[in-house]
């Protein structure tokens, strides 16, 4: 059932959006949008495989990537395609996986919060997340094994979630206000955890791995890694696109929503605990990545518009490419040293937030 004609929050409706594009159907506008941003992570996947220390032409790439499907190819140099297979392209793969989860979380947000200021980290993921992460590695659990911490990390990010969920609904009483206060003062709580247990630190290298953890990275990352949270993200952003629709209606208000036969309770809790989950395995395998979530769903909802069927996936694939390419861009800006992700996208981040608050100062939100 379509939506339009109908009111929405003015922050979603007032913005301009590319002409001609919003006058195509649902499922055109999905293709359009999906054919450009695929187009987009292709290149800049491309350029971020050969990018390095190891400088390797985009053509070698584009080789050693079709090479395991029987195709024949040029030679390529054997140090090319262990440096792609082994250390680059599992880089990417989770990359491009976190940068899915972190823009359909943060559409997902913004539309059931009714808040263009919304992101992943406001229900206490991110700071879950990291609780866990610093658990694991200054107890030396992180030593043990290779996938205690990203482990760790995720039973963090969800057990943070489902407190801030059950905090906003004792009572019996759902509460979206109490909840958005929850995750504040458990995001606050989860903090205060973090920087004492740093302070508590004996070892030097134990409070370098956290610190580096903290601003976010997708340094050393495995197949192993992309093994977790892959199948994770990808599953979370198919039943995010399945609910799109409801979220729609949900964005209209709850009384509007409940006429049109959606079960209001059950619809938020299912958004909340999908769009926690995609975050959760995220935060594991990148540590935090500040923004990514309130940035992108706002440049697609300015260029598409927002009509979640098309914005959810459409900011899945924005996300994507935004990681891409400020993680090639941390990793070859200071080379042989790398920069850290959550540091240069809060560069980005922060003043894009600054310009949403001066935007928005006078007009007050609906909880």
């Amino acid at each position: 059932m379509a939506v339009t004609g109908m009111s929405r929050p003015s922050w979603m409706s007032r913005r301009p959006t590319l002409r001609g594009y919003r006058r195509m159907g649902v499922g055109a506008r999905l293709a359009v949008g999906t054919v450009m941003l695929l187009a987009l992570v292709i290149v800049v996947g491309l350029v971020s495989l050969g990018l390095g220390p190891v400088e390797i032409p985009i053509s070698h790439v584009a080789w050693i990537l079709i090479s395991p499907f029987g195709i024949d190819v040029p030679d390529f140099g054997r140090t090319e395609q262990l440096v792609i297979e082994q250390i680059r392209l599992p880089r990417l793969v989770v990359g491009a996986s976190v940068g899915i989860a972190l823009g359909l979380a943060g559409a997902t947000m913004q539309g059931l919060f009714r808040n263009p200021m919304a992101d992943p980290g406001i229900i206490g993921v991110s700071a879950g997340g990291a609780l866990g992460a610093v658990v694991a590695i200054s107890t030396g659990t992180a030593a043990l094994f290779l996938m205690a911490l990203p482990v760790f990390a995720f039973v963090g990010a969800i057990a943070a979630a489902f407190l801030v969920y059950a905090i906003a609904a004792v009572g019996g009483r759902f509460s979206m206000a109490t909840l958005l206060l929850a995750g504040v003062a458990i995001n606050a709580f989860l903090g205060a955890v973090v920087s004492a247990i740093i302070l508590f630190l004996p070892d030097n290298e134990a409070l370098r791995e956290v610190l580096f953890w903290l601003a976010g990275g997708l340094d050393s990352r495995s197949w192993d890694h992309a093994r977790i949270a892959s199948p994770l993200i990808l599953g979370s952003a198919f039943l995010l696109l399945l609910m799109s629709r409801d979220l729609n209606l949900l964005m209209l208000g709850d009384d509007e929503a409940r006429s049109m036969g959606v079960r209001v309770g059950r619809m938020r809790v299912l958004l909340l605990v999908t769009a926690a989950l995609a975050t959760g395995a995220a935060v594991a395998v990148s540590g935090v990545i500040a923004f990514v979530g309130l940035v992108i769903p706002h440049i697609m909802r300015l260029l598409l518009g927002p009509d979640n069927r098309v914005l959810i996936p459409m900011s899945a694939l924005g996300g994507a490419v935004f990681v891409l390419a400020v993680d090639t861009v941390a990793r070859t800006i200071i080379a042989p040293a790398e920069f850290r992700l959550g540091v240069l996208t809060a560069f980005v981040g922060a003043p894009f937030f600054i310009f949403l608050l001066i935007r928005n100062k006078r007009q007050v939100y609906s909880l």
